[in-house]
């Protein structure tokens, strides 16, 4: 028998990883400290993979709950930048392929961000309410998380609601701040406000989350499908792959067919009196609600002049907008901040978060 310790990853094997499994906005995964995963990429992704199941449409040897919204992971450590708290590298576990991907934020997961890093001692709290900057290293942004902190001790009771999730939860507002292009570059990475790809007028779009946003009859849809008939229309989601695979280089990405972005956005007049109608495609799969940071993109592309999404939207006046985006299972609420031009400079949405469970997984 050797006297060798046994490597991280082989004691994870044995003895379980420390984790916590949180629901932040309409989405929720596995939370880990980054020290205690293994250095490696590839061998950390082997890891997660085992975790959650993938690559299975069931997930069931693992904690995925066979969607994509339910194989997320937060991996968090304290920071030593300046004016940062916290750093969340988010990961994408896909469900049916043996692939992990960090070529996007999760803002979804994004609400368990700050109670977790308090939970876990790499922020102390600060009175009733803790603000916790936090870099998002996706794509190097900042993102501030208030999280409700009575007595020093993360509260997940409150009063606040979010369409898509059952209850009341303690609220946890978010703010964004110079997301335009954090991904491709630019918040119009073409330069262009439209651009056609075979034969539909489509935005190119990143304020946070890379979109391709068209209108939905122009693919023989009318945006107000809900999730399970477009996950069935095979032809449709088959164009707009062709689409979503043309646009990818275009926005600076590469070859995407293997990658979660950009995401796909059908738009349409709203109808239950919010600014525009969305649904939202993750890529391949149609979203139950919107992401966060889609809603945000899709907030800006309706102040986009000329944009297929501008011309359906209803725009309220003055500098600071609240624009509603509808979504299958209702609406969310975006803040944008815009300067004299119209070029949004912040935006912030609400969100709540759970814990789930504390302890630890096995691979």
């Amino acid at each position: 028998m050797s006297d060798r310790p046994a490597s991280r990853e082989t004691l994870g094997a044995e003895s379980g990883i420390r984790c916590m499994w949180m629901r932040g906005g309409t989405s929720k995964g596995g939370f880990f400290l980054a020290d205690e995963l293994p250095d490696s990429e590839a061998e950390r992704n082997a890891l997660l993979l085992r975790i959650m199941g993938s690559p299975d449409v069931r997930q069931i040897d693992g904690m995925g709950g066979a969607d994509p919204l339910t194989s997320k992971v937060a991996v968090e450590k304290a920071s030593s930048r300046p004016g940062v708290a916290d750093e969340y590298l988010f990961l994408q576990v896909f469900v049916d392929e043996a692939i992990v991907t960090d070529a996007q934020n999760c803002g979804n997961l994004l609400a368990g961000v700050g109670p977790f890093a308090i939970e876990r001692g790499l922020v102390t709290p600060t009175e009733d309410e803790t603000r916790v900057r936090i870099l998002m290293k996706n794509s190097n942004q900042i993102a501030i998380a208030t999280v409700q902190t009575p007595g020093g001790c993360v509260t997940y009771t409150g009063d606040a609601r979010i369409d898509g999730v059952p209850g009341c939860h303690a609220p946890v507002p978010l703010e964004f701040c110079d997301t335009s292009g954090s991904t491709c570059g630019a918040l119009l990475p073409t330069g262009n406000r439209i651009d056609v790809i075979d034969g539909v007028e489509c935005t190119l779009i990143d304020n946070g989350m890379p979109c391709v946003v068209l209108r939905a009859k122009d693919v023989g849809v009318t945006g107000y499908e809900d999730r399970d008939a477009l996950d069935a229309n095979v032809s449709l989601k088959a164009r707009m792959e062709a689409i979503r695979l043309k646009a990818g280089p275009m926005m600076t990405l590469g070859n995407v067919a293997k990658q979660s972005v950009p995401k796909l956005m059908l738009v349409a007049p709203p109808r239950q009196g919010g600014t525009i109608c969305v649904r939202s495609f993750i890529p391949h799969r149609a979203h139950a609600s919107i992401g966060v940071l889609g809603a945000v993109t899709v907030a800006t592309a309706c102040l986009v002049a000329g944009s297929p999404a501008a011309v359906l939207a209803i725009i309220p006046a003055g500098l600071r907008k609240t624009l509603s985006i509808e979504h299958p299972t209702g609406e969310m609420s975006c803040v944008l901040d815009t300067d004299e031009t119209g070029a949004v400079v912040s935006a912030a949405l609400l969100r709540t978060a759970r814990k789930l469970m504390d302890g630890k997984v096995f691979p």
